[in-house]
């Protein structure tokens, strides 16, 4: 199986979110990150999909997704041609004896300290998921209390953009 990033321009309507992942889940697809948000077109929305897959099955859905009437435009970003990143926020465990050790960490990753407590620190860190997970691998003897992470959010490289031909809404239905 390969990993994939789908890039998935909707109307931004009640359900579409919804039957997406419906439709993902009724092949037997996990899906191993997805991120929605607004776009620089009101009425629009991104949803960016990262799925583990073989390529035939991939386009098998791609081909479903776009009959959803919802759907405006599907793009596969390849990891080379995309910038691809997700938030991690993690707690762990800093005492006076090993604080400098998991400040010295938190500074290699570029990372950010944005919550100190007497036996914890909570750390914030952006990047792909290579390097979250780096982090987390040297973070770990540490003592790992919580963490959360957010989908994996990408954007082709370039002066190119996917809602470049994309119609709007009200435009699609004229």
């Amino acid at each position: 199986m390969s990993r994939h990033t789908l890039s998935v321009l909707v109307e931004d309507q009640p359900g579409v979110l919804a039957r997406i992942a419906g439709l993902f889940s009724r092949r037997g697809f996990n899906i191993e990150s997805l991120a929605v948000g607004s776009t620089e077109q009101s009425g629009v929305s991104r949803i960016t999909i990262v799925v583990n897959v073989e390529g035939l099955p991939l386009e098998q859905v791609t081909k479903q997704l776009n009959k959803l009437v919802n759907v405006i435009k599907i793009v596969e970003l390849e990891p080379a041609a995309s910038v691809q990143r997700a938030i991690l926020l993690v707690k762990v465990r800093a005492d006076v004896d090993t604080r400098s050790q998991v400040l010295e960490t938190v500074q290699m990753f570029r990372a950010k300290v944005v919550d100190v407590a007497p036996d914890a620190v909570t750390i914030q860190a952006t990047g792909n998921t290579d390097k979250l997970e780096s982090l987390l691998t040297l973070l770990e003897p540490f003592g790992v209390k919580e963490l959360v992470q957010s989908g994996v959010v990408a954007i082709g490289r370039g002066s190119r953009s996917i809602t470049d031909r994309a119609l709007r809404p009200a435009e699609r239905t004229a």
